[in-house]
């Protein structure tokens, strides 16, 4: 960090403690909403998502190639290829806006295409099958099937634009990559690699599969009940395939490379988090910014509406699934069905503490475009969903 940014925080820290008025009742319960919302995500999010997530993005850096990166998500990758794994990813990987950002860390450190890398970016929380089921059976199939349309729709689109606005930067990178070859021969095969990565992914989705909903009947309770017996069998096989396949060398690689994601996201994370629980409070409980003004702003499906509810969407955090009781109870006080779209769009993708994180890793300018982007097109959605559904 550089000594002028360290200063900014020092004079930033020292103005809140200052001049914020924390014997105000409502500052004070700001105040501890904030930290309340970063209890309830390190309790629920932290151990079951976003360490499994690490690892993963350290496995990526140290053991994938760059060139299998650059041939499959490189900006001069096939189209067709590289759009279409990125805009499923969200299919495989039921993770939140915060969970996904190590792993778009580690593929586009690794030289993924902007295009791709935002594509995945987007889709990872956005494409959810557990949401998007629970979206159509508490709100309705047609509410349902736009946000599953929408957000394959929206991954390939906000992709495609990102890498059309900024092809000179991608050019720019490819000509700059250096391309360092392996030293001796590979004793792993690329089906071991695969395999290994693909337990880390297996043990990342039971450990974060969510708890179904009251009186669900199925395969989801039932994956549910045994998740956990699940994880430690998969953790199992993580461990012979660790002894078996890798090198020590090769593990304390793999350790270094997961500590500096953890070293560059945590702090930029844990500080998003305190910031939108202050402004935002957790879903019934009031903050700075109270939930009935959100509420009076969204009915109807003016441009506005939507916009605000994009917008509102973009900077709430919402944890994997909770974006629909949250939407059930905004529409039962009057919300439209647009904006209710406009915000199931916007929102499980993008977040404050997102936002933050995704600047560290490719610059203010990049980061920018791609919440811009999300928030038009989501305000698009949302305003033809509720004329169509008026």
């Amino acid at each position: 960090m550089k000594e002028r940014t360290k200063l900014f925080w020092i004079i930033g820290i020292f103005a809140a403690a200052y001049y914020i008025p924390w014997d105000h009742p409502v500052v004070r319960q700001s105040g501890l909403e904030a930290f309340m919302m970063l209890q309830e995500y390190a309790r629920e999010h932290v151990l079951t998502c976003l360490i499994p997530a690490f690892f993963i993005a350290g496995a990526i850096a140290v053991f994938v190639s760059q060139a299998s990166v650059l041939k499959y998500f490189g900006a001069q990758a096939n189209k067709i290829l590289s759009y279409s794994v990125a805009s499923i990813s969200g299919t495989i990987l039921a993770v939140c806006s915060c969970t996904v950002l190590p792993l778009f860390a580690g593929i586009y450190t690794r030289g993924a295409g902007i295009g791709p890398a935002t594509a995945f970016l987007y889709s990872g929380p956005a494409i959810n099958v557990l949401a998007i089921a629970l979206t159509a059976k508490i709100l309705g199939w047609q509410l349902g099937l736009a946000r599953a349309v929408g957000a394959v729709v929206f991954s390939v689109v906000t992709g495609l634009l990102m890498a059309l606005i900024f092809r000179k930067d991608d050019a720019a990178r490819t000509a700059g990559q250096i391309y360092v070859p392996d030293e001796g021969a590979k004793e792993r095969t690329l089906v071991q690699d695969t395999l290994y990565i693909m337990t880390m992914v297996l043990i990342l989705v039971f450990a974060a599969f969510a708890k179904p909903t009251p009186g669900s009947t199925g395969l989801w309770p039932a994956v549910f009940a045994v998740k956990w017996y699940i994880t430690i069998a998969l953790l199992i096989i993580l461990g012979i395939m660790l002894k078996t396949w890798f090198t020590r060398d090769e593990c304390k690689s793999w350790v270094e490379s997961t500590w500096s994601f953890m070293k560059q996201i945590f702090p930029l994370l844990g500080g998003g988090v305190l910031v939108a629980g202050f402004l935002l409070g957790r879903p019934g409980h009031p903050a700075l910014i109270p939930e009935q003004w959100v509420q009076s702003l969204l009915g109807g499906n003016s441009i506005w509406a939507n916009l605000i509810a994009a917008v509102a969407g973009a900077l709430m955090y919402f944890a994997t699934l909770t974006e629909v009781p949250i939407l059930q109870g905004l529409i039962g006080s009057g919300m439209g069905q647009g904006p209710a779209l406009a915000l199931l769009l916007a929102g499980p993708a993008l977040s404050l503490p997102n936002m933050l994180v995704i600047g560290s890793v490719m610059g203010a300018k990049k980061t920018a475009t791609f919440c811009g982007i999300i928030v038009i097109l989501s305000t698009i959605a949302g305003m033809l969903y509720g004329a169509f559904f008026a």
